[in-house]
């Protein structure tokens, strides 16, 4: 007999209760229990959020032992350099973590196992060769700009280069396990096991007489990182092997490629729109302007995953419902924008009134950014009022455009942060975010709309769509 918080409800809870949260429970048995397309993508939502959530306390606590450990200097050059390895592993992808999520689930349905075999093993040697050569590109010109790099830098940033063939190799691991809706399997490496690792190998060098560092922190980094994927690629290839089965295989790479480099501009301006304030502070700031702008946004974590949660569970149904079945879409991605408002709402109004006391955990001195929050949430929650457009767009074959729109608020964002931090500092640069977050949210929305005529905004209603 299958579970039911309804039922449950009717059996243990007053009448009228019951009744009045009827609708409610009736709404989450409907995402855990129902088989069809919408309920797994509900299932794949609450189960990536769940990680994430699990995933900002575990990465709160690890920051701020990280910074009480090696204080707030050292820790904010840890910082630059591992948020730099971060997006650039990522965009050593070149855009094929986020394409087989639509080539696998299609290939699949159209059992085309051959192809299926090819994109499988294609992407992962395309990914380790391509980061192995931009990581020794990346060591060279760190190595070459280093007259013109401030001295505590250079050695940090040559190490942490070294991470990169493994960062970009867990970027597509995770993309080839969330094509098969394997939400735990995708997310569990990156947000649970990788930042647990860390901080247990920085415990136990700095136990091991280690000096308290950027440069061990870094270590500490790389040795996690390569357990990790290295874990992760045995799991994902035994889980792959048992639903496909051994045979030939074909290589369509430059099909792959061209729709994988659009997917990669997308990609590449969403990821350095969602950090580059860390990497302006970085240029204009010192170290401890870092790390404090750097503890102040991770208490919006909470909030930030809510839309990644649901990102991740709906990208392959998006990719499912283009295919001539353009109702279901509509409704689909409508529903999506509350899947991520609400719960962005409550953990925005949550992280604000929990805001100071977090962040003097990491040190007194890093009270000073609590103020920034009640800014910096206007873009967040601007952000999930539009759900997830990006990979709306991107799953319908509208990766260009939506290329466009990120190019365009990066631009922005930048040209913010160049004119506002040398003007106000942190808050410049916590402007420059906010206001290029609500123009991210706007450009988005409106291009759905004129392109698949579907209403990508709460509270608007779903009539005004062709």
């Amino acid at each position: 007999m299958r579970f039911s918080a309804a039922t449950t409800a009717g059996r243990f809870l007053p009448q009228r209760m019951a009744l009045r949260i009827g609708p409610w429970l009736d709404r989450i048995d409907a995402v855990l229990f129902t088989a069809d397309e919408r309920g797994e993508a509900g299932r794949m939502s609450v189960i990536a959020f769940s990680i994430r959530i699990i995933s900002a306390v575990i990465a709160f606590v690890s920051q701020v032992l990280m910074a009480r450990w090696i204080g707030s200097f050292e820790y904010g050059i840890f910082v630059l350099v591992w948020v730099t390895m971060v997006i650039v592993g990522n965009l050593a992808c070149l855009g094929f973590h986020t394409s087989v999520i639509r080539f696998i689930p299609e290939y699949r349905e159209r059992g085309l196992m051959d192809e299926l075999r090819g994109i499988v093993l294609a992407s992962r040697l395309f990914v380790l060769i391509a980061s192995t050569i931009i990581a020794g590109l990346g060591a060279l010109g760190v190595w070459l700009a280093s007259p013109w790099i401030e001295n505590y830098y250079v050695i940090p940033f040559i190490l942490g280069v070294i991470c990169l063939p493994m960062i970009a190799l867990s970027d597509l691991l995770q993309g080839q396990a969330r094509a098969n809706s394997w939400a735990l399997f995708a997310l569990s490496p990156t947000y649970l096991v990788r930042p647990v690792l860390i901080l247990l190998f920085m415990a136990l060098m700095l136990l091991a007489g280690y000096a308290p560092d950027a440069r061990t922190a870094i270590f500490a980094s790389i040795a996690a990182t390569y357990v990790t994927t290295l874990g992760q690629l045995i799991g994902v290839t035994h889980r792959l092997e048992k639903r496909i089965p051994a045979g030939p295989m074909k290589v369509h790479f430059a099909e792959w490629f061209v729709v994988s480099l659009p997917i990669f501009l997308v990609e590449s301006f969403f990821f350095l729109l969602t950090n580059a304030d860390v990497l302006m502070v970085g240029a204009y700031m010192d170290p401890n302007d870092v790390a404090i702008y750097f503890a102040t946004v991770k208490t919006l974590a909470l909030v930030h995953f809510v839309y990644f949660a649901v990102k991740a569970g709906v990208a392959q149904r998006y990719a499912q419902f283009t295919h001539g079945e353009p109702e279901k879409l509509a409704a689909f991605a409508r529903e999506t924008v509350s899947w991520t408002f609400w719960p962005s709402l409550l953990m925005a109004t949550l992280v604000l009134a929990l805001g100071e006391p977090m962040l003097v955990l990491f040190g007194p001195e890093f009270t000073s950014g609590y103020p920034l929050l009640f800014l910096l949430v206007f873009g967040v929650v601007a952000r999930a009022a539009v759900g997830p457009c990006e990979s709306l767009l991107t799953m319908s074959g509208n990766q260009n455009i939506c290329a466009a729109v990120y190019a365009m608020t990066l631009a922005f964002n930048i040209a913010l942060n160049v004119v506002l931090i040398p003007l106000f500092g942190l808050w410049g640069a916590a402007m420059a975010t906010a206001f290029a977050m609500i123009f991210e949210a706007s450009a988005l929305s409106f291009t759905v709309w004129r392109q698949l005529g579907i209403v990508m905004l709460i509270f608007v209603p779903a009539k005004g769509a062709a």
